[in-house]
């Protein structure tokens, strides 16, 4: 089957009515390179969709003229998009071919009975969103589009499946499946060929095998094969095989299908943990969205490969797809770099979440939306655990526990070789009884009546700050028995007990079910440290999954801190912020993939770094009291020593470490030492009066250094500075550059203070795709060629349009400026998808 990229020579626009484009006063159409999210494009509002981040909901249409080559190799044409964000509607030459509600299932629509190969066709694409996203959506074709074509006799696309169900050192069986169709009238007998590759491009294994079909006939190739002395897909070494099935007759070559795959093992059992190859790896887990960040919801595969790199820099080995499916090319990435997968399918079932949203189409959809998933996933060796749901409502009553072991079995039925899980929360499995429990707490806490506040005193505490405590009335809420007996019946349906917010159960279901495997599939990344202490003394708990590893667009200011304004009395406090919060600001990692502090908290906690870590807290924040802040809330630090305007100024200053104690300086003084183990939280706070110089953290255990790191004040001739990912990328369709922009001292010290506003050019083959900086609460667009850095910072992102060289140059008032080439080469791969299936 050829396979072309469909992404080049689109157009789109806001939809326009039939008696509007009557009329003459339809929008006009724009001119996009796939793929696009119009979304982004938009004016954020304060009168639009909080939970989007302000942006504007709509209607758009794309449209796209093409030619199909002549001769007996266009006599099937598929167009497979990965994704369209929403309720897509697919017109050829007129003619609706396909609709769907899903804006995060592929799909493949068979449209060779609609196009011709004498003359242009067209295709046309219609998509909404409305109030039906708890994030940032996004909007549009969104993914890649493919335009696959096969002579009639043909192996149908995305039947390709391959499984190792015994794999030990000596040899691993591989199962290769796939379906081949005659869609013409006469009987054929042809020759199936299997030929699988090892990880350094030798053929290891060749087969092949007569088939006879008669016409219009539809038949099955199930093959097992043989491969001596397997090399094993892992995190370190994730080794990678690949296969070709190929259809030949006589000497002609007919048609093709390829794809990536690994030999692996996976298990899980309560007294072990999560085996990889038959070693207990407790999954160090992040949620991430589907968003990019300044490039809003478009999906290209550079964007989704760098942030598994910066990810697994940052000491996860596992990822959750929140809450919906994980791309393609974000597979791909995880099968190429080592890093394990859930991936989740559903948000919600039958009761909506907002108003809009999938759950009104869920009875219909939910099958062939599994199916979706399962043939994108089943190839790829990182998959480990299908997640079936998020925090589903429903879960508890009647029709929910239908679905659950509906949807399970369906799993199975689709994809054996995977464990399953639900993520659930106990407040919704609580029902009721639990949501009445709660505001009893709360109710109870802000009035301070005696024994019920959640530290256990009597003063009074308010509703917003209770917020802050939210964490602590959880914990308790969670060991209700009510949660135990209506969890039971979901969790029996189920290889591993996925657990949102419920690390106090861990202990207690160790002994209550002794069969029960159980996973973090959600929790604060406040509460790390406690949690993982928990993984590592329970084996039948393996592992965590934090909310959130990346930063995302929408449910805008989940994780801000607001402090109390005196001149300006605060009001109410929410979970998300207002107008203009923008980013959640949960994230380890921010939208342009800079570690925060907690980020590197987590990675002591995980044994995985000797250094400490300095981060200090705002100056200018000192000794106000706090008005709003949750359990995905970190502190209010910043990695920087750079305070020109608060020389003098008292602040604190907290260092992270795991060590007996650590010791800070300040420009070679002491200023004391204090206990940083498990004990303290691996944490050590100073009260330290801002002085321009170098700021020294030094660990020691047992008297004995074992790390010592330090941040420097920038001096005042700071100067711009451009540092790119990669100098040289190619024209594939999905490589981008990211070219970080940084206002830089003569020693290397970034200004945290300079946020300064940056203009960029891009010239030669190349256009600027997306610009913009971390601060959560940005008024700029992202689509714009300037921006204010943010502490110091800011991204570009370019994307190559040919080869040649690309001139990236950038201006800020009072500085040189700062320029750089990218060498642009011609791909040397297939247009292929990314991972064929």
């Amino acid at each position: 089957m050829i396979s072309e990229n469909f992404n080049d020579g689109w157009e789109f626009r806001r939809k326009t009515n039939t008696f509007t484009e009557m009329g003459g006063l339809g929008e006009p159409w724009t001119a996009v390179r796939l793929p696009h999210d119009a979304m982004i494009l938009e004016d954020r509002s304060p009168s639009a969709i909080q939970a989007s981040g302000f942006f504007p909901r709509g209607v758009w249409e794309y449209r796209k003229t093409f030619e199909i080559p002549t001769g007996d190799a266009n006599d099937v044409v598929i167009l497979e998009f990965e994704g369209i964000y929403r309720d897509a509607l697919v017109y050829v030459n007129g003619t609706v071919v396909a609709q769907w509600p899903s804006g995060y299932a592929e799909r493949r629509v068979d449209v060779s009975d609609l196009v011709n190969s004498e003359g242009p066709n067209e295709v046309r694409v219609d998509c909404q969103t409305g109030d039906d996203s708890r994030w940032y959506s996004g909007a549009g074709i969104y993914r890649n589009v493919w335009l696959r074509r096969s002579r009639q006799l043909h192996l149908e696309a995305g039947s390709l499946a391959i499984e190792t169900p015994t794999i030990d050192e000596e040899i691993a069986c591989v199962v290769v499946k796939s379906t081949v169709r005659n869609r013409g009238p006469v009987s054929r007998r042809i020759s199936v060929g299997i030929e699988l590759t090892g990880p350094d491009g030798s053929v290891v294994v060749r087969d092949e095998h007569p088939l006879s079909l008669d016409g219009g006939s539809t038949e099955s190739v199930h093959r097992r094969l043989f491969v001596e002395q397997p090399a094993r897909w892992g995190l370190e070494h994730p080794e990678l095989y690949s296969c070709r099935v190929s259809l030949v007759e006589g000497e002609i070559a007919i048609d093709e299908e390829t794809s990536t795959f690994g030999i692996r093992t996976i298990s899980a059992d309560p007294l072990r943990g999560f085996l990889l190859n038959g070693e207990r790896t407790p999954l160090r887990g992040a949620c991430v969205h589907h968003d990019n960040g300044v490039l809003g919801a478009a999906t290209f595969e550079r964007a989704e490969e760098r942030r598994v790199e910066l990810l697994k820099e940052a000491g996860f080995n596992a990822l959750r797809s929140s809450h919906n499916p994980m791309s393609r090319a974000m597979l791909k990435a995880c099968d190429r770099l080592g890093m394990l997968v859930m991936d989740e399918t559903f948000d919600m079932w039958t009761e909506p979440k907002s108003n809009e949203d999938y759950a009104l189409r869920f009875h219909d959809w939910w099958e062939r939306d599994l199916e979706s998933t399962i043939g994108k996933d089943r190839n790829h060796p990182c998959v480990v655990l299908y997640s079936i749901g998020n925090e589903i409502p429903e879960l508890g009553r009647r029709e929910g526990l239908q679905y659950n072991r509906a949807l399970a079995a369906k799993v199975r039925e689709l994809d054996p070789s995977r464990l399953v899980t639900n993520s659930i929360s106990g407040l919704l499995i609580g029902g009721d009884e639990m949501f009445a429990e709660l505001r009893s707490n709360m109710a109870a806490a802000s009035t301070g009546e005696p024994g019920d506040s959640p530290d256990g005193d009597e003063e009074g505490r308010g509703v917003n700050t209770i917020m802050t405590d939210l964490s602590s009335i959880l914990s308790r809420l969670m060991m209700s028995p009510v949660i135990a007996a209506n969890s039971e019946e979901p969790l029996a349906a189920l290889d591993v007990a996925g657990y949102n917010y419920m690390e106090s159960r861990f202990e207690l279901d160790r002994e209550n079910y002794p069969q029960r495997v159980i996973l973090a599939t959600e929790s604060h990344p406040t509460a790390i440290d406690v949690i993982w202490g928990k993984v590592e003394a329970n084996p039948h708990v393996i592992g965590d999954f934090t909310w959130t590893g990346w930063d995302y667009l929408g449910e805008p200011g989940a994780g801000r801190i607001e402090f109390v304004d005196a001149e300006q009395p605060n009001g109410p406090s929410a979970f998300m912020g207002s107008f203009p919060w923008l980013a959640a600001w949960t994230g380890d990692l921010d939208i342009t993939g800079h570690r925060r502090p907690q980020s590197y908290y987590r990675e002591i906690v995980f044994g995985l770094r000797d250094d400490p870590f300095i981060a200090v807290r705002q100056p200018e924040n000192a000794g106000k009291d706090i008005h709003h802040s949750s359990p995905w809330s970190w502190s209010d630090v910043v990695e920087s020593w750079s305070w020109p305007q608060h020389e003098g100024a008292p602040t604190v200053v907290e260092v992270y470490a795991d060590a007996d104690e650590v010791e800070l300086l300040l420009n070679s003084l002491s200023l004391g030492s204090a206990p940083c183990r498990r004990e303290q939280r691996y944490r050590a706070n100073f009260n330290v009066v801002v002085e321009s110089g170098v700021l020294e953290a030094v660990a020691r255990r047992d008297g004995t250094e074992t790390g010592r790191t330090s941040l420097r004040s920038a001096t005042d001739d700071v100067h711009l500075v451009l540092d790119a990912d990669r100098t040289t990328v190619t024209t594939a369709p999905g490589d981008l550059c990211y070219v970080g922009i940084s206002f830089v001292d003569p020693q290397g010290t970034v200004d945290g203070s300079a946020n300064r506003e940056v203009s960029l050019r891009v010239d030669g083959p190349g256009v600027l795709q997306g610009l913009g900086s971390a601060d959560p609460t940005t008024l700029e667009k992202f689509t714009a060629d300037r921006c204010t850095t943010f502490r110091g910072r800011a991204i570009a992102v370019v994307r190559p349009t040919a080869p040649g060289i690309i001139a990236v140059t950038a201006t800020s008032s009072n500085v040189p400026d700062a320029a750089m080439d990218i060498h642009v080469v011609r791909s040397s791969v297939a247009t292929s998808p990314p991972s064929a299936h």
